[in-house]
């Protein structure tokens, strides 16, 4: 069974541009959510990479964090900022215990999450599903894009099935909605763009 990886791996990846996922730019499916109005400040980015997508929250002067176990992701995030004079904060954490996460300041009203849940063990996503319930405010959406079985080959993280994303979020969420959707990836990615699941997910 595949483990999440360390900070250390995580930042390897960013040094040597070993990061498909991290295209320049938000993910499709998250625009689409942004400009149906759909995201609501405060908003988390969880596992927020180099940070496009809180970025994107940002353009619309909301509130917004992202929480990254990667420095070197951090980094990166907060110079974008800078350098597109946009306001958001970026925090070195791990997001499968955010209630620990310095200066992090919930509850949140939206989360977004674009390919982090995939990286997750089975045994990680219980405590992912707790770690994001415990900082959410009830009635606050998860939105989660991730890796479809649908997803041809072997390369890349774990394929998620609908019933899994179903199994993880209950109790503390209901999950309203997953729709079959595809995975932006960069040139470092071989072959046809991901399949993936895109849930809308809503705190209890």
């Amino acid at each position: 069974m595949l483990s999440s990886m360390t900070g250390g791996l995580w930042d390897d990846a960013y040094l040597h541009n070993r990061v498909p996922w991290d295209i320049g730019r938000p993910q499709p499916a998250i625009l689409r959510i942004a400009d149906a109005g759909e995201l609501q400040e405060p908003v988390l980015d969880s596992g927020c990479g180099s940070g496009e997508h809180a970025l994107l929250a940002a353009t619309s002067g909301m509130i917004v964090t992202g929480v990254d176990i990667s420095r070197l992701a951090i980094e990166r995030a907060r110079a974008k900022a800078r350098q597109r004079g946009l306001s958001a904060e970026f925090l070195i954490g791990d997001v499968l215990d955010l209630p620990n996460v310095e200066r992090l300041d919930p509850p949140f009203r939206t989360v977004i999450d674009t390919g982090c849940f995939h990286t997750f063990t089975d045994d990680e996503r219980v405590r992912y599903a707790e770690s994001l319930a415990s900082v959410v405010e009830p009635g606050g959406v998860l939105h989660l894009l991730c890796f479809s079985e649908g997803t041809p080959g072997t390369a890349g993280p774990r394929r998620v099935t609908e019933a899994e994303i179903r199994a993880t979020f209950q109790g503390d969420w209901r999950v309203h909605r997953i729709w079959s959707d595809t995975f932006a990836v960069s040139n470092e990615w071989i072959g046809d763009p991901p399949h993936a699941w895109l849930a809308h997910i809503v705190r209890l």
